[in-house]
């Protein structure tokens, strides 16, 4: 795909999913290039399943800025279990004012975000390679954000032991589901009422690529109290016994 059809899709989608107001000309030349390059490192490396440019761009990049309307300005971001870079990077493509830091256990994929986002000159952008169970006893990064996203990385109920940890009181986690996500969230309300959270929203949302939709959920969750000293837990406990 040249430029200048992606260009015009990509105009086109974001209208049509009420987010063209986080895209200008910059931006997007900022997003072909990540859509390039991502598709040529995939040839050698495992980072998405989805090769097709259009799918590209709703199903990874749009899907990732649905996120943008709920993190406040140059808040800090964590996002757990980053993988290819989403959606950490196209995050820091539109928001530039976000303070963002992009976690995996993966060192592959982290050196890759990092390469990319040095590449396109994303501001105040930080990768690290660390297990989040375990960089969750961390103080230099526990109840340190703002935010912590967190996208295809785990069922809800172990996800958030993973994520409540990093957020600050008053600060928000923000889990990024399909529609299955409500049944998720049914088993995960005591893990997260014991994490120190309360579910605040649930923003159904529905994602278009101009001909079809995919329905998804956005799961608002503050953090209103401490998370106790003993969690997270390894993974291996939280994976047999959730909360």
């Amino acid at each position: 795909m040249e430029y200048t059809e992606f260009y015009e899709f990509l105009n086109t989608v974001a209208a049509d999913n009420c987010l063209s107001h986080l895209i200008d000309e910059q931006k997007s030349r900022k997003l072909y290039f990540l859509m390039t390059h991502m598709l040529e490192v995939n040839k050698s490396m495992n980072l998405t399943a989805i090769k097709e440019e259009k799918g590209i761009v709703v199903r990874h990049f749009l899907d990732s800025l649905t996120v943008a309307a709920f993190l406040p300005e140059n808040a800090t971001i964590l996002d757990v279990g980053c993988g290819a870079g989403f959606p950490c990077l196209p995050l820091g493509i539109c928001r530039p004012d976000l303070r963002i830091t992009a976690l995996d256990s993966t060192e592959k994929r982290i050196k890759y975000v990092r390469d990319t986002a040095k590449a396109l000159e994303i501001p105040h952008f930080t990768a690290i390679t660390a297990r989040a169970e375990e960089l969750g006893h961390d103080a230099a990064y526990r109840a340190r954000f703002d935010a912590v996203t967190a996208r295809a990385v785990a069922a809800l109920p172990a996800l958030a032991e993973l994520s409540l940890p990093f957020v600050r009181i008053g600060g928000h986690f923000i889990a990024m589901k399909a529609r299955k996500g409500e049944e998720e969230l049914s088993a995960a309300r005591t893990a997260i009422e014991k994490l120190g959270g309360t579910v605040r929203a649930v923003h159904a949302l529905s994602l278009t690529d101009g001909a079809a939709n995919d329905e998804r959920l956005l799961i608002d969750v503050e953090k209103t109290s401490p998370t106790p000293e003993a969690l997270p837990r390894a993974w291996g406990k939280i994976l047999k016994k959730p909360l």
